[in-house]
């Protein structure tokens, strides 16, 4: 006699906003279960500190001007997915539209959690009011952006994503477009084969020679001081800058005393013309590689003293800014940067740097980027999709 069969029903999946302290907690840890060294060898863990602050809407000064939504995708007790909707205030305010964002998007493969997840995040924007979701922004456009799309065999740099290339599959199945990508160029310093191209290096010196222009690093005794200034360049030189939200000063201060540690000041110099501040440029060490080895995200009870230790170690890094008051912008001031740039990087006994984010229609900085030989080497997209009634 023939047994009978059995049919099994498919567990029901919930999509639950965070509501306690050991949601929040899952929310955080839910990466460290999606990615695994042997299959996911590139993904760098997060400091979870960091992670914390970025979703902090008590004390981060970016929720002043903003509010977010975190939800979970659970199945059979196990969380298999998460996303933010955020509505950004500041930024409707500064473009005069109704765009949402959605943020901190990770999911395990499988369509039906990133399609819920997405819709959730829809649901909660358009009861705001807003016809548009655009990301991933975690949470803005001034911290991490982009889901990768191109370059996943290239380690991360430093604040900068890394994901597997079925994330890209699970949001264009899920009904978002792509609105603009953002590219990361390499610059290498230990390759005999590259230098800067020797018009490149006499544009460059003629325009110093011509110009009342100097180099100063960040003097990180007077960081008030100097906060200052790069808070008013930065403000100036990203104004046109697709999706720039003009930064508040606390908001500024905040991000800027998370990342005072992780500086060299021969890596973030000013250009001034005439004693006036004209611009600045910020490279911040590949603090990624000493992330990796703390592997768990928490700095304690050991992961602060390979933070300390190993900052002299780091021979690679990120061009994280690089700003120029409009006044002060010329046809040369690239080349100015690059040269400064590329002088002290060598001096240091750099192996490299990422440029990054660089908008994909930037000509001002693709063209002269190619140019001096460097090479888009990563990708990341920024979804839209229009919030229907």
């Amino acid at each position: 006699m023939r047994g009978k069969q059995i049919a099994f029903l498919p567990v029901p999946l919930s999509i639950l906003p965070v509501r306690s302290r050991r949601d929040l907690s899952r929310f955080v840890d839910l990466p460290w279960h999606v990615y695994d060294a042997s299959r996911h060898p590139q993904w760098v863990p997060p400091l979870r500190l960091m992670v914390l602050d970025a979703l902090d809407a008590r004390s981060n000064p970016f929720y002043q001007q903003a509010a977010r939504e975190l939800f979970l995708a659970v199945r059979d007790g196990q969380v298999v997915g998460r996303i933010a909707a955020i509505e950004n205030r500041a930024h409707n305010a500064f473009h005069d539209d109704k765009v949402g964002f959605f943020g901190f998007f990770e999911a395990f493969d499988d369509q039906d959690v990133a399609t819920s997840l997405f819709e959730a995040a829809a649901n909660w924007l358009r009861a705001r009011g807003l016809d548009t979701m655009r990301g991933p922004m975690s949470p803005s456009t001034n911290h991490d952006v982009g889901l990768l799309v191109d370059g996943f065999d290239q380690h991360p740099t430093i604040m900068t994503s890394w994901n597997p290339p079925y994330y890209n599959t699970l949001c264009e199945a899920a009904g978002l477009a792509k609105a603009k990508d953002l590219l990361g160029y390499f610059v290498p310093l230990n390759d005999a084969e590259f230098a800067l191209p020797k018009q490149f290096q006499e544009h460059a010196a003629r325009a110093l020679s011509r110009s009342n222009l100097v180099f100063r690093d960040v003097d990180l005794r007077h960081f008030t001081r100097e906060l200052e200034i790069c808070w008013e360049i930065y403000n100036s030189a990203w104004e046109r800058n697709w999706g720039f939200v003009p930064m508040k000063r606390d908001e500024f201060v905040h991000m800027a005393k998370e990342m005072k540690s992780l500086i060299l000041p021969q890596f973030a110099f000013v250009a001034e013309v005439a004693g006036e501040p004209a611009g600045f440029m910020l490279v911040l060490p590949d603090f990624n590689h000493i992330f990796k080895r703390i592997g768990n995200g928490r700095l304690l009870p050991t992961g602060i003293f390979k933070l300390l230790f190993g900052k002299k170690h780091l021979k690679s890094g990120r061009v994280i800014l690089l700003g120029v008051k409009p006044a002060f912008r010329s046809r040369s001031i690239f080349q100015l940067f690059a040269a400064e740039a590329f002088r002290r990087g060598t001096e240091y006994g750099a192996v490299g740097a990422e440029a990054s984010w660089i908008l994909e229609d930037n000509s001002l900085m693709t063209r002269p980027m190619e140019a001096m030989g460097a090479r888009a080497y990563r990708r990341w997209r920024v979804y839209d999709k229009a919030l229907t009634p």
